[in-house]
């Protein structure tokens, strides 16, 4: 047996597969941030060196102008400081300067160290007029301190320049991490799409069909097991309902025999009475009745033989089960079959009007298409009740006329939608002056096992059936009801030509 994956396996190795790359995308954005977040800390030192550098500076030349010795205090404080950050971050130094450069700053604030050292060591002279006389030495100073600043300044901007190259990068992971969530997420909903949604949406499709009387084998393209599982489960149940559709269908015939049983009985009736009228005649007076009149009652016990016969024929053909056959069948002779069934259960108070041309012939199965007029007579004699009518009425419509001009193309309105056949039809109505049907119920009529009837008095079946074989035989069936006025079942056939 071929190996068939699984859609759990599939679902979840999705699952686990988008877990794992959120995981991934997450680790790795924390890790950046970590590392975002440890470079700000760093340029905070690296902000507080220069700031430091400039504070060096300030002091000096304070001490410079005033000779303070607090101010020299503080330029030697921030030297230290300085020298102190420089020395416990010198990795992260070394990430943002060049080597040069730090050996620039640990040489120059040494030397700057030990040159404002000297300076302040050496006492101060005046002149005349009391102002303190500039050395050689500060000179060098301030050179030494506007170096060690520059270069400062230097790592200082570099490392701005960093940072801001790190957050568009962090910008960027977060924006491809979001846009690979998205993409991701589209691609699973595609996956799951062809995986699940697709099978079911076809399932769905077909479980319409079947809502709608269509048994047919269900077939989704899927290697899935679930889908494959469920899709044998629906055709095992199809077959299942199919067998016991035929069981019902076949069980609507047979309640349909006990109506035509009444009516062939009360046709019987009239020939059996003939026959033994003229077997009496014979048996009393064969010799003094004359050959010729002999004859003649013989010959009537023959044609109404002929006519039993006859009748029981039509129910032998309607009753006995055989393969569906299109023949070419006239109409008003079907109909007038059809009725002969229905005539025991007629109440006096109901006409049967019959207008079908004897010209009209359909190509039909006989008994399919007798069983689909035998039940909307039943319906139409049931719904009128102890008085009304029932018109037959069947005529030929052609698509183009003698003349050649396309004719108008007749539509009947039903609530399946239109009910339309293209080309030449036979159209057939069948119409009674009952009490017509509300139009809540008219939407269903044609369901299998709908019913108005009391519990055990109807299948639901009768007009289903109908609408079953119009369909067979590549027509359409329709219906047209007025509450108090009546209803009226459209039937349009593909005619033959003959």
């Amino acid at each position: 047996m071929a190996y068939l994956s699984s859609l759990r396996s599939k679902i979840t190795l999705g699952y686990y597969g988008t877990v794992a790359i959120v995981v991934v995308l997450s680790l790795a954005t924390f890790i950046e941030l970590r590392f975002l977040e440890k470079r700000i800390m760093f340029g905070e030192i690296i902000a507080e060196f220069f700031d430091s550098t400039l504070e060096v500076r300030r002091f000096e030349k304070n001490f410079f102008l005033y000779g303070n010795w607090d101010y020299y205090a503080e330029n030697k404080n921030y030297i230290s400081k300085a020298q102190g950050l420089m020395e416990e971050n010198i990795e992260g130094f070394r990430s943002v300067a060049t080597p040069e450069q730090i050996e620039v700053l640990r040489s120059g604030l040494r030397q700057y160290r030990e040159l404002i050292a000297n300076y302040a060591s050496t006492p101060l002279k005046k002149d005349d007029q009391g102002n303190i006389q500039r050395t050689l030495a500060e000179g060098k100073i301030r050179e030494t301190g506007k170096h060690i600043v520059t270069v400062a300044e230097e790592i200082s901007k570099t490392e701005r320049k960093s940072l801001q190259s790190m957050l568009n990068k962090s910008q960027g992971i977060l924006i491809f991490s979001v846009a690979a969530l998205v993409l991701l997420a589209i691609a699973v909903n595609k996956i799951l799409s062809r995986m699940v949604v697709k099978p079911l949406k076809a399932l769905e499709e077909s479980m319409k069909e079947i809502a709608g009387g269509k048994f047919g084998m269900v077939s989704i393209n899927s290697g899935d097991r679930e889908i494959v599982s469920l899709t044998s489960a629906f055709n095992r149940m199809l077959k299942e309902l199919e067998v016991r559709q035929r069981h019902l269908v076949q069980s609507e015939k047979l309640a349909s025999l006990g109506t035509l049983l009444s009516g062939v009985a009360h046709e019987l009736n009239n020939p059996l009475s003939n026959i033994s009228s003229s077997c009496q005649i014979l048996m009393e007076e064969i010799e003094g009745n004359d050959m010729d009149y002999n004859k003649e009652l013989l010959a009537q016990v023959d044609e109404q033989t002929d006519r039993a016969r006859n009748i029981v024929r039509s129910l032998l053909e309607f009753s006995r089960e055989k393969g569906f056959k299109k023949e070419m069948l006239p109409l008003r002779k079907l109909f007038e079959d059809t009725v002969r069934f229905v005539k025991g259960q007629l109440p006096a108070g109901i006409s049967l009007l019959l207008d079908v041309p004897d010209d009209i012939v359909i190509f039909a199965d006989k008994q399919r298409i007798q069983q689909a007029f035998l039940n909307l007579l039943k319906n139409a004699i049931e719904a009128i009740g102890e008085e009304g009518s029932v018109f037959i009425t069947g005529k030929k419509h052609r698509a183009v006329d003698k003349t050649g001009e396309t004719t108008e193309l007749h539509t009947y309105l039903q609530y399946r939608g239109k009910c339309t056949v293209g080309g030449d039809t036979i159209d057939i109505e069948i119409r009674d002056d009952g009490p017509g049907i509300p139009p809540e119920i008219v939407q269903r009529i044609f369901d299998p096992f709908f019913t108005t009837k009391d519990v055990g008095k109807g299948s639901g079946l009768g007009l289903f059936i109908v609408y079953e074989i119009i369909e067979e035989h590549d027509g359409c069936i329709a219906v047209k009801s007025d509450v108090g006025k009546g209803t009226t079942f459209f039937i349009s056939l593909p005619a033959k030509e003959q």
